[in-house]
């Protein structure tokens, strides 16, 4: 955060996320300074031994690692693309570590050529697949089939975090493009999240964007696809306001994805940034939607720093926290929380659940 209020210049300010204590956070290095905070805030530390998507999202459901997925930076074993290959019944190309718009503009035209899928992967624990949704070429469908037949290979040793399809298309000026057809194939998390104690209770957890995936399906009640941020931000708001199954205890758990995955990644300043005005712009039609009982978190899973030039994966940094609520204190410094399964102690804590493994719960300083 601090690195694109830098970058942006002086007139560069989230107002709104100012008044929930985000410059309490990290000082606007302009001197900007909020009228007020109505908000509380701190920041968290991560203390899995990973800083990636799956990692991030347990910790913060109350599941730390206790070693880190594997990760491949010369490529997956030669005997598991060739197990790989035979389940398939077709080669693969790639089988290296690549930026998911490089390897695609890289061997787009082959793979169009030849019809064998793209297999890659980064710093993260991820096999990622990517292939063209053209039926003509490959298929959506047959894509998420190889995943699933990846994500029952990928087992022991090899127990990646994460498979991920990445459909893409090519567009009529001959280049490609990458769609929101996203889909990842998780491991079961390693432990009970809040996830499952919430719905185990009767109650109901929904998942806007990827939260479904990373979570393998558990523990979510209902879920809905998301085609970017703006549309993650609408349903976000569509589930505040929808008061079904108001007398139950319920969770709203959003992923917003660009600014991780087309942004963050990309290294792309200009846009993160206007990612987050417009995220500030759209926060007070959230508070708005919320009832006297509500209350909101916002957070992250980890870092990616789009200023940050040495490579484009995520990076290990504080995450921050901002919590906001109609009945509840105002301006109370959070401090630095020793992990991000503090957040999942403190709604176990407000819904009068036993401890969970992990976290520090911080709703009795509200």
């Amino acid at each position: 955060m601090k690195h694109i209020f830098e970058s942006m210049g002086r007139d560069f300010v989230l107002e709104n996320l100012g008044k929930l204590g985000l410059y309490n956070i990290v000082n606007h290095p302009f001197g900007y300074i909020p009228l007020t905070v109505v908000g509380n805030y701190g920041k968290m530390a991560t203390i899995s031994p990973a800083k990636d998507t799956t990692a991030g999202h347990w910790e913060l459901s109350g599941v730390v690692l206790d070693k880190p997925f594997p990760t491949y930076p010369d490529g997956f074993p030669k005997d598991l693309i060739e197990n790989f290959e035979k389940q398939i019944g077709t080669k693969v190309l790639g089988n290296c570590v690549a930026s998911g718009t490089e390897i695609i503009k890289r061997l787009g035209n082959e793979h169009y050529a030849t019809g064998y899928p793209i297999v890659y992967t980064s710093a993260d624990s991820v096999f990622q697949i990517a292939a063209s949704e053209n039926n003509d070429v490959f298929g959506l469908d047959r894509l998420y089939d190889i995943c699933q037949i990846a994500r029952n290979m990928l087992t022991g040793e090899h127990s990646v975090g994460r498979v991920i399809a990445r459909p893409f298309i090519k567009k009529s000026d001959g280049t490609f493009e990458r769609t929101s057809n996203r889909k990842d194939y998780s491991l079961e998390p390693a432990g009970e999240t809040i996830l499952d104690k919430i719905t185990k209770t009767g109650g109901k957890v929904i998942s806007v964007g990827k939260i479904k995936d990373i979570f393998n399906n558990r523990g979510i009640s209902v879920s809905y696809h998301t085609t970017g941020n703006a549309d993650g931000i609408q349903k976000t708001l569509e589930c505040i306001s929808d008061k079904t199954d108001g007398d139950k205890k319920q969770l709203i758990f959003t992923n917003l994805v660009d600014f991780d995955m087309l942004w963050g990644h990309r290294r792309n300043v200009d846009a993160y940034a206007k990612g987050l005005k417009y995220f500030d712009e759209k926060l007070p039609e959230i508070v708005n939607a919320m009832t006297d009982e509500d209350l909101l978190i916002i957070t992250a899973d980890h870092g990616c720093d789009p200023t940050y030039q040495k490579h484009t994966d995520h990076t290990r940094e504080y995450v921050p926290l901002m919590v906001y609520g109609k009945k509840i204190k105002q301006n109370v410094n959070l401090g630095v929380r020793n992990s991000l399964s503090d957040v999942a102690q403190t709604i176990a804590d407000i819904f009068g659940y036993a401890p969970m493994k992990n976290g520090n719960g911080f709703f009795d300083k509200l």
